[in-house]
């Protein structure tokens, strides 16, 4: 392990693309993105934002099953497609790929690099989220759930806490080629190295919230070129199978630009960053975050070029002085099976199928909601008690699939469920097909808000070397 520290100094332009908005995201996507960012003269960043606070949940508990993993699933597939360009060029990568467990991922990765005739890859990794690693789950139980489900008397199985941008910078600060993080805010991402290349000071607060703000506007990936904006005959996006992802050019004044990789399909302009802008934005002038609280209300949006669009306006404030944390607890088991009904008749057969697999839950005693329903009658507006069930939008001859769900601390319970549409097969009504069944271990989620200052002492970063 090498602890080696360099000075940057500030450049005209930082580039900063978007390799992936979310785990499973298109996986070729970011390589037009380093085509394109391999043109650029200046500091070059590709980012990969792969995790959600379930998708947290759910590595932490494959971390508790076997202490080498709880990284990210998706780092084999995404980082052997660019790491060889991505090092000959000087685009350095900034991923959430460590998920649970950075040191395994960092530790992955190098064999990647290893794979690839890579040699003396730097990683540098961001550590301290966890805050089982230093802290007893009974101090925990003080702080109210903010969000989520009731954890009271469940088993924790993880607290992680939402870190800002300063840990990223400080990890940038060792000359990396790779920054893996666990839980960080999606737009430390783009915050971090902009604090690292520009030397940003914790209080320039206009400039920190340009820098969210760009972050924010790269973090969801190709939904700000167009790919989530898509809705044929309202708004219209050309060659969405080539969809181009985003690309952010910032300046040390804190000027954002928006564009996407050159020869790709999709559009920025005015329409698809204003409603990335406002995406997931509860309240647009206070955005809260661990390193400032971001206004966007008197954001100006304009359209510069083809593809080409300049957010300026972003004002800053001081950040909270708490941070967010997310519970992980044992959610139970979910079971579901789903069998399809077409052609003449096919709807009231497929109410009849409804109808049975209520009345066995009855007939068996299952206490838990179980969810029945009709896709393509208008089911994705019902709720888990079918309340709705009645209120249907459909004709009678067709194609229709029942779904049937359950979530229950009993595995039995779960496995039951599916079970009764299996056995539709033979016990009616007519001509059911395509059963699919699924029973898998469950993980609920709770937010709490900690002071900062107990966790920002247990956060540190450092350089892993093979």
């Amino acid at each position: 392990m090498t602890d080696r520290t360099v000075n940057v100094a500030p450049s005209r332009t930082v580039f900063i693309g978007s390799g992936a908005g979310f785990a499973g995201d298109r996986f070729d996507a970011a390589l037009p993105v380093v085509a394109t960012l391999k043109n650029h003269s200046g500091p070059k960043y590709l980012i990969y934002e792969v995790m959600g606070e379930r998708t947290l949940a759910i590595a932490q508990q494959l971390k508790r099953e076997n202490p080498g993993q709880g990284y990210s699933p998706w780092l084999d597939r995404y980082l052997p497609q660019v790491l060889e360009q991505c090092v000959a060029h000087g685009i350095r990568i900034v991923a959430n790929f460590g998920n649970a467990n950075p040191q395994a991922a960092a530790t992955r990765t190098h064999e990647i690099a290893a794979g690839l005739g890579i040699g003396h890859l730097r990683v540098a990794i961001v550590e301290g989220d966890d805050l089982l690693a230093y802290t007893e789950p009974g101090r925990l139980s003080k702080y109210p759930a903010i969000e989520g489900t009731d954890t009271d008397g469940r088993e924790l199985h993880a607290a992680n806490a939402y870190l800002g941008a300063q840990p990223v910078a400080q990890a940038l600060s060792h000359d990396p080629h790779i920054v893996l993080v666990g839980r960080t805010t999606d737009a430390a991402l783009v915050l971090g190295p902009l604090i690292h290349e520009f030397q940003w000071r914790t209080d320039d607060y206009s400039l920190l919230a340009a820098g969210t703000m760009a972050g924010h506007l790269l973090e969801c990936g190709g939904q700000v070129s167009g790919g989530y904006f898509a809705d044929p005959g309202y708004k219209d996006v050309d060659n969405l199978h080539e969809l181009g992802f985003p690309i952010a050019e910032i300046t040390a004044d804190g000027d954002v630009v928006i564009t996407k990789a050159d020869h790709t399909g999709g559009r920025v302009d005015r329409a698809t960053v204003t409603e990335q802008l406002l995406y997931e934005m509860h309240d647009p002038g206070e955005y809260l975050t661990p390193d400032v609280t971001l206004d966007i209300s008197a954001c100006e949006v304009q359209q510069i070029a083809t593809d080409r669009v300049r957010v300026s306006g972003a004002i800053g404030r001081p950040p909270p002085a708490t941070l967010k944390v997310t519970l992980s607890v044992d959610g139970g088991w979910l079971g579901e099976a789903e069998i399809s009904y077409a052609g003449l008749n096919a709807l009231p057969r497929a109410q009849l199928a409804a109808h049975t697999v209520r009345k066995r839950i009855a007939l068996l005693g299952m206490n838990e909601p179980c969810r029945v329903e009709i896709i393509g009658t208008g089911s994705v507006h019902d709720d888990d008690t079918s309340s709705k069930a009645g209120d249907l939008n459909a004709a009678a001859s067709g194609e229709y699939r029942v779904r049937a769900a359950v979530r229950s601390a009993s595995k039995a319970n779960a496995q039951q469920l599916a079970d009764e549409i299996l056995a539709l097969y033979c016990c009616g009504p007519a001509a059911g097909g395509g059963v699919r069944q699924s029973v898998t271990a469950q993980v609920s989620t709770a937010s709490i808000l900690v002071e900062r200052d107990w966790v920002e002492a247990h956060t540190s970063t450092r350089l892993v070397m093979e």
